[in-house]
């Protein structure tokens, strides 16, 4: 099937694992920022195939566990109220918030519908004029396009019983903050390809230049991960820093204009927290001021919420890249993918999910071996 068993292809796996091999002469550490990148690694164990000297470090590119636990309070808060259908995607349900998560307020009698575009969860708030609809608009530059244009739909078509409870972020701030955290040993980046998709790459050079690092734009699947590796690998051995498009199938310089002008039209930056992070500067979207009506926290006049982390959870230091999940004392004991203590093992892209999953309990590397179980 074309764009899948060819990005799969053992023996091309193979040639570029050679030639990363025959390329690498010092140990270099590299962030995949997308969660959908990390499971691929973790399936497919492209970070056991490759050479000990190159480390893929776990970025916080998963929108389900950077979503802040306040807001995840305050949808809860939201959901709770008889007048309102809340509606999510179903990655969210389980995500806990402080005591319960929105399965629990389901099953109290909560109005919580999973949905599968933005458009049902309008399209649901005409078929029901009597009550507030909700839809948790979360995640990063990728699904901001159709949440944008949902609240522009809704506005233009005069429905006033629909808002949007927003968390949305953006990836140029989060990797200007990790590269000024005091800790971080992050030396290169592997930009995710569908971000791109929509943004283009113009926010990327800056951040090249100013830390000295190369970001490489990268897809999804198994060969789409070792070119952007090797691309990687090969600028930082020549000692250069810029922004490589290894995925041009899919991403242009430019981005999408359509989408970029629905959200300069919609949205307005501002800063917002990381869920184990903190508050990043201009790192985030909200509804700008002639969509206001449409905010959900502004609809509800949602505060007063006291959030509190499971003390056990060390989720914000995988999403730093300071700590591998098997790492965490919780993992596979009192945190399992049935018995989550934070959103990173909840999450269908979070680290702990991925290595829970895939039983990849340990991270000692073997020594080298074939490229036979990619695919």
């Amino acid at each position: 099937m074309k764009y899948i068993d060819e990005f799969q292809d053992p023996r091309l796996a193979q040639r570029l694992l050679d030639e990363i091999r025959s390329t690498v002469t010092r140990p270099w550490a590299l962030m995949e920022v997308c969660g959908g990148q990390t499971h691929t690694i973790i399936r497919h164990g492209i970070d056991q195939l490759l050479p000990d000297q190159v480390e893929l470090i776990h970025g916080p590119g998963c929108p389900v566990c950077v979503t802040p636990l306040e807001v995840i309070d305050k949808a809860l808060e939201i959901a709770s109220r008889p007048e309102v259908i809340f509606c999510s995607f179903g990655d969210m349900l389980r995500v806990p918030g402080t005591g319960r998560d929105l399965f629990r307020v389901r099953s109290e009698g909560g109005d919580v519908r999973v949905v599968y575009s933005p458009l049902d969860a309008l399209k649901i708030a005409q078929q029901n004029p009597e009550r507030e609809v909700v839809f948790f608009g979360i995640g990063f530059e990728t699904t901001a396009p159709p949440n944008a244009m949902t609240v522009y739909q809704a506005r233009r078509l005069g429905i006033r019983n629909f808002s949007l409870l927003v968390s949305h972020v953006r990836v140029p701030p989060a990797i200007e903050a990790i590269m000024q955290s005091p800790n971080c040993r992050v030396q290169a980046f592997l930009a995710a390809g569908h971000v791109c998709s929509v943004m283009g790459v113009g926010e990327y050079p800056e951040l090249a230049e100013r830390f000295g690092v190369p970001i490489v734009v990268t897809g999804f699947e198994p060969l789409d991960i070792l070119e952007g590796v090797r691309r990687t690998v090969a600028q930082l051995e020549r000692g250069e820093h810029t922004v490589d498009n290894a995925y041009p199938r899919a991403v242009r310089p430019e981005g999408n204009p359509a989408a970029l002008a629905m959200l300069e039209d919609v949205f307005e930056v501002t800063d917002r927290a990381w869920r184990g992070i903190g508050v990043i500067p201009g790192s985030g979207w909200r509804l700008a001021p002639r969509y206001r009506d449409y905010d959900a926290e502004y609809r509800f006049s949602v505060t007063g919420i006291d959030t509190c982390e499971p003390a056990q959870c060390r989720s914000g230091e995988v999403l730093q890249g300071l700590l591998k999940p098997h790492e965490c004392e919780a993992f596979g004991t009192t945190c399992t993918l049935r018995t989550p203590l934070g959103a990173t093992m909840v999450s269908s892209e979070g680290a702990c999910a991925a290595y829970y999953l895939y039983r990849r309990l340990d991270m000692k590397k073997t020594a080298p071996v074939e490229a036979s179980s990619v695919g």
